[in-house]
């Protein structure tokens, strides 16, 4: 019944020496060997990884026949926890510990448990009571300590991005995910730790990985999604941004943090699409006005239709671009709405939005005088279109 099978087999064996033949004594013989070649199975498959395996050998037979078998019950204990199945053991081995309240593997599994349970103030007291009966226990101090360990860096990590020392904070965080990555119910908070203080520090690309780690662990972790969608914006995924900030507020629609972020995504994504009027001129932001227009001067002369007639198509949508680039940028009004992000259709400009199109009649004329003219005289289309720099 409690597998001392040595034992047992040495008292069958006199028993039949004195009784041979004795059918019921045989058949409790068979079963001890069956018992005790399971129960030697069970560790071999263990050290062989394949835990559903001992589960098998130790559920059917051996607590079949040897229902008080200890070996078997943390051998089953131990294959729980190694698939992660951590309620079941906290429930073995409480049986265990209400048989034998000191049993030192016991407490260590059961510790375990629910440190990778992330209920650590339990789990450091499972250690401590074994620690209290055996201080020299290697794996209960091994488990203590590295427990300690992990909260201290912890909470070093958080202090730090507290007073803000995020790069020091970064570090604690990365060295305290270094400790234990398969304790993943404890982890995905560090990841996420780790994330906000890399968008604090505008390293984009670095805090998309690590809440994408945390998202790995809990999909609908919000703050997760939320500060993904940060990163994703300071990497200038708009897209990505988007699709992660809208998944936030679909999650907590009450938060008007995540609705902000969410349209400052979208205001972003919508301005990536629009078109580039510094770039189509050749100029930086901080181009002055004299500068705008001696590019406009530049790329007009460059592109004009009359000067490009093997590729006249090419040059007059070129210079629709310059032209509706310059009707913007030349004009200061204009170009603080356009700087600040306003929607360029919304001022009833062209450039393949709308409005404005130098080779057609009306709209904003211009006059160039050029030495010697253009050949062909103007433009094609009516409408007199000319060019004046002043």
């Amino acid at each position: 019944m409690q597998s001392r099978y040595k034992e047992a087999e040495s008292d069958y064996n006199k028993y039949l020496e004195l009784n041979p033949g004795t059918a019921s004594v045989e058949k409790e013989l068979s079963q001890l060997l069956q018992a005790q070649n399971s129960l030697q199975s069970a560790y071999g498959q263990f050290d062989s990884g394949d835990f559903s395996k001992v589960l098998e050998y130790i559920n059917k037979i051996v607590l079949v026949f040897s229902p008080g078998c200890l070996k078997a019950k943390l051998l089953k204990a131990k294959a729980l926890l190694a698939l992660k199945d951590y309620s079941s053991v906290i429930s073995e081995t409480g049986f265990i510990l209400k048989e034998d309240e000191d049993n030192l593997d016991a407490l260590l599994l059961r510790g375990r448990a629910y440190y990778y349970l992330a209920d650590h103030d339990v789990a450091s007291r499972h250690y401590q009571k074994g620690l209290r009966l055996d201080p020299e226990h290697s794996d209960l101090k091994k488990a203590y300590f590295g427990l300690k360990n992990l909260l201290k860096k912890t909470k070093s990590a958080e202090d730090n991005a507290a007073k803000g020392k995020l790069r020091v904070s970064a570090e604690d965080y990365k060295t305290a995910l270094a400790m234990d990555p398969d304790h993943t119910a404890y982890n995905v908070h560090l990841y996420l730790g780790l994330c906000k203080t890399l968008v604090k520090l505008g390293r984009g690309k670095e805090a998309i990985s690590s809440c994408t780690e945390a998202l790995n662990i809990d999909s609908d972790l919000v703050d997760a999604l939320t500060q993904r969608g940060e990163a994703k914006l300071l990497s200038e995924d708009w897209e990505g941004a988007v699709q992660d900030l809208k998944e936030a507020a679909q999650k907590s629609p009450q938060d008007m943090g995540i609705r902000e972020a969410l349209m400052r995504a979208e205001k972003q994504l919508k301005l990536s699409k629009r078109k580039d009027w510094y770039k189509i001129l050749g100029i930086s932001k901080t181009a002055s006005a004299a500068e705008i227009k001696r590019a406009y001067k530049k790329l007009a002369l460059q592109w004009h239709p009359d000067k490009n007639v093997d590729n006249r198509e090419e040059a007059e949508n070129m210079f629709r671009e310059i032209a509706a680039a310059y009707e913007v940028l030349g004009d200061e009004d204009k170009r603080v709405r356009y700087d600040r992000g306003e929607d360029v259709d919304e001022m009833n400009m062209g450039g393949g939005g709308g409005g404005f199109n130098p080779f057609g009649g009306g709209g904003q004329q211009y006059t160039f005088h050029f030495d010697g003219g253009f050949p062909g005289g103007g433009f094609p289309g009516g409408g007199g279109f000319q060019f004046n720099f002043g």
